[in-house]
């Protein structure tokens, strides 16, 4: 949080718009290795077959190639377990 507060005062003084992103860059490295060592894992879901357990169809495309046609063709928003019990469905566009 004391990352973010002296973010946040940066934004309003910043001129060097660079610096300010890297530093947010930097920000975003530090809370996603935090919450990996809490037990948060991102879904693996784009190219895998299309599993209701696991994920939350927002519409259906043609498949680009045959071998897509049943899996997941995009994400439209991450999925995310932790410590294995899934706390957000990933969002995804499936080829049909």
């Amino acid at each position: 949080m004391d990352d973010f507060d002296r973010a946040a005062k940066s934004v309003k003084e910043a001129q060097d718009i660079k610096s300010l992103k890297e530093g947010v860059e930097l920000i975003r490295h530090k809370l996603i290795h935090t919450l990996k060592q809490k037990g948060l894992e991102e879904m693996d879901a784009k190219g895998k077959e299309f599993n209701g357990d696991l994920h939350e169809a927002i519409t259906e495309i043609p498949a680009p190639s045959d071998k897509l046609k049943g899996k997941i063709v995009d994400v439209v928003e991450k999925g995310y377990t932790l410590d294995g019990k899934i706390i957000r469905y990933a969002k995804v566009v499936v080829g049909k």
